[in-house]
């Protein structure tokens, strides 16, 4: 019999959640940026493993603000601890073990879950073998605890032969050849919005998101126009750069993450727009795609 299930991997921000997602698909799919809670939204991430089917839900960092768009994200990462088969706990090896406690006290359904060092590429093996021993005293609390580096040698099927062992039996949920359910309109928006993220600094990224306003579809180009938002007049001015440099700049970043994904050249037309508060607005919000309760 097959196996199936819906696995979330939850972390504080920066964990490395997207990265290994996207290493475990074997496919840029997901954004992934440098700057902590560039993730805003779940995502379904399917990898088959053999004859199982593995359905990884990418969630924002586990974190509180007090703008409204951080409380959505919270929101985002609890339901998908409480929607799940099992949790992958993403926790870099130089984090305080107080961490992994407070998502124990969030995890209200004990929903069984892996514990993962991630980053151990950044440190010393003394040092992987000292903080394994720190998370000792919850090893009632995992299944298990895997050290892992996507640059040193970690090898997929290491974590998803771990994985398998604690899905449901099932049949597929979703067609085998898939890679995720997002609708590729929305992986667009987030390759835009990681571009931002990537060559714009500070804050601004933070108050910044993006509105696919139009995918052509043509045999041989993928025409897509797309809106930047912003908070502030300064911050537009920020995002077009002197000379439209930035723009431009944000652009061709992501007109290339784009093609690789879409196989095919494309052309990417970029404006920008001023929507004062955004992210502490529940209406502009559901008109940026944040679907409250």
């Amino acid at each position: 019999m097959n196996k199936c299930g819906y696995v979330s991997a939850i972390g504080r921000p920066n964990a490395g959640k997207s990265s290994l997602l996207n290493w475990l698909v074997g496919e840029k799919i997901n954004m992934v940026s440098h700057k902590a809670n560039a993730t805003r939204k779940r995502s379904n991430t399917i990898v088959m493993h053999e004859d199982d089917q593995i359905i990884f839900v990418d969630t924002p960092g586990l974190h509180k603000q007090e703008k409204l768009i951080n409380q959505f994200m919270l929101e985002e990462a609890l339901k998908a601890m409480g929607d799940c088969d099992l949790i992958l706990f993403l926790a870099p090896v130089t984090d305080k073990v107080i961490h992994y406690e407070k998502f124990l006290d969030l995890n209200t359904k004990n929903t069984k879950h892996i514990l993962l060092l991630t980053k151990t590429d950044f440190v010393t093996a003394q040092e992987v073998h000292d903080k394994i021993e720190e998370y000792k005293k919850h090893s009632d609390k995992y299944e298990s605890l895997i050290p892992m580096s996507l640059k040193k040698g970690t090898k997929q099927a290491q974590l998803l032969n771990e994985v398998v062992k604690h899905l449901p039996v099932s049949p597929y949920l979703y067609d085998t050849e898939i890679l995720t359910t997002t609708h590729m309109r929305e992986i667009y928006r987030e390759f835009i919005r990681e571009s931002v993220f990537d060559n714009i600094s500070d804050e601004i990224p933070y108050e910044a998101d993006v509105m696919i306003d139009k995918v052509e579809e043509k045999p041989n180009v993928e025409v897509i126009k797309a809106t930047i938002v912003v908070e502030k007049a300064t911050q537009k001015g920020m995002i077009i750069g002197k000379g439209g440099e930035a723009i431009k700049r944000i652009g061709l970043n992501a007109r290339k993450k784009i093609e690789k994904i879409a196989y095919k050249k494309v052309y990417l037309e970029l404006f920008v727009s001023v929507k004062k508060g955004w992210s502490k607005n529940k209406t502009s919000l559901k008109e940026l795609g944040y679907d409250f309760d």
